[in-house]
Parts: structure tokens; sequence; C-alpha cells
């Protein structure tokens, strides 16, 4: 039963993350704050790496507080998803002119996982 609650834990975190990014990229979008049809979009690649990095600590933190046990060790795994996701990412984009956006989103996933999972295990 603990593998089971581990798996939702990580789960939990790994959703949080997507609604709360993809959330802000539409609420972003449909307020006409956030756009990257602009001839340079260096500013809101940089906006969104912000929000989604707020995000992936926030994913972290819900997967450490649901973490039957080993809060530090469920934050870690999601992290490490996220990162394998970002590469991915980065994959499928090689070509794309902002190619240091899915970058920073590899780059980031881990260490926003874990100060997720840190701020919880203080809580």
């Amino acid at each position: 039963m603990q593998i089971i609650r581990s798996i939702l834990a990580v789960l939990a975190g790994m959703v949080t993350v997507v609604v709360l990014s993809e959330g802000t990229d539409f609420l972003l979008g449909k307020l006409g704050v956030l756009s990257f049809d602009v001839p340079d979009p260096t500013v809101p690649f940089v906006f969104a790496t912000l929000y989604r990095s707020i995000a992936a600590v926030v994913g972290g933190y819900v997967t450490a507080r649901l973490a039957p046990g080993a809060p530090m060790a469920h934050a870690i795994i999601l992290g490490a998803i996220g990162t394998a996701l970002a590469l991915a990412g980065v994959l499928t984009h090689l070509s794309a002119p902002n190619l240091w956006y899915p970058i920073a989103l590899v780059v980031t996933a881990l260490p926003c996982s874990w100060l997720g999972g840190k701020i919880a295990a203080k809580a």
C-alpha cells in the first residue's frame, strides 16, 4: 500500500506542476499579458521560466507533503522525472531559435523540486 501512496504523491506533484504551468500560460494568454508571437520572445520566455520554476517548487512541496515517508526522496524523484521530460523537450526543439528556454527547464527542474521538498520538510 505504501508504494501506491508513493506513486500517488509523485503523480500529485506532477499534476500540480502541469496545472499551474499550463493554467498560467492559458490565463496570461487570455489576459493578453503573455504572448510568444512577438519578434523577440525572450522576455515572455524568461517570465515563463520564472513561473514554471515556481510551479516546480510547489509540485515538490505537494509531493513531499503527501509522501508516506522519505519526503525529500519523493521530491527528488519528481525532479528527476521533470528533468527527463524537459530533456525530451530539448531534443525535440534542437532547431528552435530560443533553445535556451527548454534547456533552462532541464536545469531548473531538479533544484526547484528539491527546494519544494525542503520547504515541506521544514513545515
